[in-house]
């Protein structure tokens, strides 16, 4: 892709060839050439680290490998030098290496016997091992290169990225020759094996530059994308180098300057990346984004850390160089596979018409004179599903053409009314906002949005970029209101399909994560944004309240969902009052299932989708009623019993056998469970005739609207060890608990629930014996809470561990419940509930109800707490000796995990 330098001028300092014969000539060959290597390196990362441009490096170290190879095969004898040679491949074929790159070499014969130089051959290989080479090696004739290359594409690939180190160069000549043959791959087999391998590729790291941990060998935007474009320029125009595109009319020289700079910016931060992690390695893992983030200066500020400062650098430019490869593919898919086709041309109208499906302009000149096309063809591609993408001609018209986005485009009525008239299109919304993404026109149309493209947050919760997250959640709400999403999001599916006007829920999505990076609330940021669209975009003023109240209010739903006790009334009664009416509720709903899905396909579960699903519902219904008309506690109390009664009449079990129960159990049981559970809850202890054993029942949760959870009641003489053992066993069984409800009664038994999933979030297998031996497990363990087992010790997985969330516990107590919530946000690992639960037994602490939410690497718990006296915990020194007690610990104990 660059110019070529003269190596021995220029690469002598990081070797000196004379003296390294001289050392040979004197010395054992595997001290010397590990000595000499080693040395070469240490000059080179000393240079790279004083600012050495980067192409002297990355030739400069294949140099290297070249004289030390020559120098290592001139020691061994090769019967009939002219016919056998060592040869380059791969990417060092190309004369590109980095400090631990692959190390790939042909030794190439003709007409002669490798089994006649078999103990050179040997010898040659163990001696590059002895020095600390990583060789990959194969030996093969001319004619074996033809046919392995026939039959693989990967070895094709290589053997054309190929260059004689020493020996005849004749060989490879004739070899090159060979394998690029029609015999061996036809120039249109070449480019579909390879765009297939490349989908391939992609596929593996999710379609998208903008990973947690991107690969910059192979994710989208990375360096094989670029070695494509080469691959295919090379075996179909002969091209030595990618620049020669532009003598084909393939690449403008500003173009090909930009694929340089991402090319040469993407092997700086590989080179950095060897450097510091001694190995080879392509992953930016966290823990090298951070060291990488140091090495290049960035800085942490109000806005963005130095991680994500130079996370957003490194998916700009990956995008960028995407882009490119998106543009030289559709160009070659035309000139190579499409050439010989028939041409059809279809107009649209007088300034695009679509050319063998895809869309082009009519000429030249239409962005320049009518630039509000820049806008209509994305319509026109949401209107015609049947054009599969953009011509390559117009992709490059649209990148030379795209600063005519500015302020006077943007207040332009023709751009407005084309923008909100794709917002309302049937089909093609969010695939066509992902492509004006690409094309660069979406951030510059909205530059709140550009500030925001490859953003990242340096954590495990926020997978994607906002950019990338903010058009997936359109996305989402656009599979929502398809019929085979119907089954997966039933109740997104219903709702998102009446509401009255479906392009103010996009709006809402593109506008709700806006203001993030800038410091301050981005809701509130956001909310101030979403209302100059609004008004630019000329949309009526109670539709601006409704999008810019949802932009504001976002996380309320899910925040709530997951924090509060969703069976109390007045948490209910207090959702609803905050939003007001059905409308609000509807739109708020799709906007929160969408926003979590879009954030990170592990976050959505059963579970969470079950309490969206609950608070949905109970808010809906408290709307209807009357917000002026909230549930009577003594009223829903005699509900739910003469609901659970009818369910024990059907179940044969006597009506004053069950209120004899209930008689003890107290008010509070029947504010927060349902009846259905109460009836299943009340048969199980009646059939129970073993009160000095625990009754432990599991429940796959339907009859409480949990699909796929699991509720684990357990009914048993209240101990201070309870919740501690309970959750020990829970966590040694693998289980991860995501709800817990302790209820008290009145003759000092524990009612508990907790709501299990399995440790990766998924359903529990419904097999009988596995469920008993949950159960078994669990009466052993709480017949003596005393003696519970100790806390797992396992071990914290990798990506855990490159977050160090340290504690933080808020602690404030609710006079309406009467009880103390305690906030923990810690990192995530196994144990922690039960390292927790032993805290609570050191301090005499009751608790009550846990609410357990997992986000990413860390955990926000809620705990509902009183002391042994069931009364709020409201001394201030304690509050404060119990905050320091739980920061200690927990931190202790993640540190030792790490």
């Amino acid at each position: 892709m660059t110019d070529t330098f003269n190596p021995d001028e220029q690469f002598a300092r990081y070797l000196n060839v004379a003296t390294l014969k001289q050392q040979l000539s004197e010395g054992s060959p595997i001290k010397t050439l590990k000595v000499a290597l080693k040395s070469s390196l240490e000059t080179m990362n000393e240079a790279f680290r004083n600012g050495e441009d980067i192409r002297h490096l990355v030739y400069g170290r294949a140099w290297v490998l070249d004289q030390i190879l020559t120098l290592a095969w001139t020691r061994f004898d090769w019967p009939d030098p002219a016919r056998v040679s060592l040869v380059a491949v791969g990417g060092y074929g190309r004369g590109e290496l980095h400090p631990f790159s692959d190390v790939d070499i042909l030794i190439l014969t003709d007409g002669v016997e490798a089994t006649s130089f078999e103990e050179s051959i040997s010898g040659f290989l163990t001696l590059l091992w002895d020095i600390g080479l990583e060789i990959g090696s194969s030996v093969r004739t001319i004619d074996d290169c033809y046919e392995e290359a026939r039959n693989d594409i990967t070895i094709a690939t290589n053997l054309i990225e190929s260059r004689t180190i020493t020996g005849n160069p004749e060989l490879q000549e004739r070899m090159y020759d060979r394998v690029t043959s029609e015999g061996a791959w036809t120039d249109k087999e070449f480019f579909r094996a390879k765009y297939a391998e490349q989908v391939e590729r992609h596929e593996k790291t999710n379609n998208t530059e903008y990973n947690l941990e991107p690969n910059l060998k192979n994710s989208p935007g990375g360096l094989r994308d670029l070695q494509t474009i080469g691959w295919v320029a090379k075996r179909h125009f002969g091209a030595t180098y990618i620049r020669d595109l532009v003598d084909h009319g393939f690449l403008t020289e500003s173009e090909l300057e930009t694929l340089n700079t991402g090319e040469l910016y993407l092997w700086t931060v590989r080179y950095a990346l060897h450097m510091i992690s001694k190995r080879r390695e392509d992953r930016l893992l966290f823990d090298h984004q951070r060291a990488l983030a140091e090495f290049f200066k960035y800085k942490d500020d109000e806005g963005a850390l130095a991680v994500e400062q130079f996370m957003s650098k490194y998916y700009r430019v990956a995008k960028a160089m995407s882009e490119f490869n998106d543009m030289l593919l559709q160009y070659f898919d035309e000139v190579i596979l499409r050439a010989e086709d028939e041409q059809h041309i279809a107009p649209l109208n007088n300034r695009f018409q679509i050319h063998n499906n895809y869309l082009e302009v009519t000429y030249d000149k239409v962005f320049e004179y009518h630039p509000f096309a820049l806008m209509e063809m994305f319509v026109l591609m949401a209107n015609h599903p049947e054009i599969k993408g953009v011509r390559a001609s117009t992709i490059r018209l649209i990148r030379d053409h795209r600063h005519l986005v500015d302020d006077s485009f943007r207040n332009d009525i023709r751009n407005t009314s084309l923008f909100m008239e794709l917002l309302r299109s049937p089909e093609g919304v969010s695939t066509e906002l992902k492509r004006m993404n690409r094309y660069g026109i979406l951030g510059r149309y909205l530059p709140e949005f550009g500030r925001i493209v490859g953003q990242m947050q340096h954590d495990l919760f926020h997978i994607y970029t906002v950019d990338a997250h903010t058009l997936k959640v359109i996305q989402k709400m656009r599979q929502f209101r398809h019929r085979d999403h119907r089954d997966g999001f039933p109740v997104a599916h219903r709702v998102v399909n009446h509401l009255p006007k479906i392009e103010l829920l996009y709006i809402a999505g593109l506008y709700h994560d806006i203001a993030k990076g800038r410091g301050g609330d981005h809701s509130e940021l956001g909310a101030d944004d979403v209302i100059a669209f609004c008004e630019r975009h000329h949309i009526g003023k109670w539709d601006t309240q409704l999008v810019a109240w949802l932009v504001r209010n976002h996380l309320k739903m899910s925040m709530t969902a997951q924090r509060r006790d969703l069976s109390d009334p007045a948490v209910i009664h207090a959702f609803a009052e905050q939003v007001r009416d059905v409308i609000h509720l509807d739109y708020l709903y799709v906007l929160t299932v969408a926003d979590i899905n879009a954030t990170n396909h592990t976050l959505w579960n059963s579970w969470r989708a079950s309490l969206l699903r609950q608070l949905y519902m109970e808010t809906k219904r408290a709307l209807r009623r009357g917000l002026e008309n909230p549930v009577n506690k003594t009223e829903r109390i005699e509900q739910v019993q003469h609901e659970a009664l009818m369910a024990l009449g059907r179940m044969g079990v006597p009506e004053d056998d069950a209120r004899n129960l209930w008689q003890r159990l107290g008010d509070e049981y029947f504010l927060r469970e349902d009846s259905k559970a109460i009836a299943h809850h009340t048969q199980a202890i009646l059939e129970h005739h073993q009160p000095d054993i625990p009754l432990v029942t599991l429940e796959k949760n339907t009859f409480r609207s949990h699909e796929g959870a699991t509720e684990i009641f357990i009914y048993t003489q209240d101990a201070p060890n309870l919740f501690a053992a309970t959750v020990s066993t829970l966590d040694q069984l693998h289980l991860s608990v995501q709800d817990a409800r302790i209820i008290v009664s009145d003759n000092g038994y524990a009612l508990n629930n907790y709501t299990v999933l399995t440790e990766d979030n998924q359903p529990l297998s419904e097999n009988p014996d596995y469920l008993e031996n949950i159960r078994q497990r669990l009466i052993e363990e709480l017949d003596d809470p005393e003696d519970y087992p100790d806390i797992v010790q396992r071990r914290v997985p990798r990506q855990l561990k490159a977050f160090a969330t340290k504690t933080r516990v808020l602690i404030s107590n609710d006079p309406n419940l009467q009880q103390t919530v305690l906030e923990v946000i810690t990192a995530d690992r196994p144990g922690l509930l039960a390292r927790i639960g032993h805290i609570f037994v050191q301090f005499g602490i009751t608790l009550r109800k846990a609410k357990i939410a997992n986000v990413g690497e860390r955990v926000e718990d809620f705990f509902f707490i009183t002391d042994h006296d069931d009364q709020p915990i409201s001394d201030p020194d304690l509050c404060q000796t119990l905050q320091k007690a739980i920061c200690e610990q927990l931190d202790q104990h993640v540190q030792h995990s790490q």
